[in-house]
């Protein structure tokens, strides 16, 4: 069976980027990764994906003024010329319109560094310990057109320490982000999960 071909979209310095790309060096893997767009033009991310022979495309939301919808429809014909099968987003900062997020339906998925539903958004790390959270942790979804809201396909839980920072958190959070973003993918790629049936798990990791 041939290999889903993957897009990863990006804005920033490509985290789960290097992890996607190093779980499907495995030429059993059912997916690749066969381009990495970014909306940001000098992000580190894109660094990573040509290191790696992986194409590489810049959509500068900035030329697209306040337009989303042509910026979107540069995306998609980014992505139709390079017969994507499957969209990533890792760390990319725009929001997405619903008639975009439609026409990916059960195709795109999203890594967020909190235990959704709780801490949708930006700084889930801060907002956490301002809480009293005693556990935190990332969630892979299918991307919907609420922000944060699609089914959930995987999460893993990480114990707030007692002393914890922004920082010592987020380090633990992110080694949970390479952990479950490479398998979420993979079971999609497999044909094993839908937004119907997304399957997911929450573990807790000490």
């Amino acid at each position: 069976m041939a290999r889903k071909r993957v897009a990863v979209l990006i804005s920033g310095r490509g985290s789960n980027l290097s992890s996607l790309i190093e779980a499907t060096k495995n030429q059993n893997y059912p997916a690749e990764i066969v381009l990495v767009i970014s909306n940001v033009p000098d992000a580190a991310g894109l660094g990573i994906a040509r290191a790696a022979d992986i194409a590489t495309a810049v959509i500068d939301h900035r030329e697209f003024s306040k337009d989303r919808p042509a910026f979107e429809r540069a995306l998609q014909d980014v992505l139709d010329k390079n017969q994507i099968d499957i969209v990533c987003l890792a760390g990319f900062m725009r929001l997405l319109t619903g008639n975009f997020v439609k026409q990916w339906e059960g195709r795109m998925l999203n890594i967020h560094p909190a235990l959704l539903p709780a801490f949708k958004g930006l700084h889930t790390h801060r907002r956490a310990l301002e809480a009293g959270a005693k556990e935190h942790g990332a969630t892979v979804h299918f991307v919907a057109p609420e922000m944060d809201s699609g089914p959930i396909v995987a999460q893993e839980a990480v114990e707030v320490r007692d002393g914890d920072t922004e920082d010592s958190l987020a380090r633990r959070v992110l080694a949970v982000e390479h952990r479950i973003y490479p398998r979420a993918l993979k079971l999609l790629a497999e044909g094993r999960i839908t937004p119907a049936n997304p399957g997911n798990a929450v573990l807790t990791e000490k």
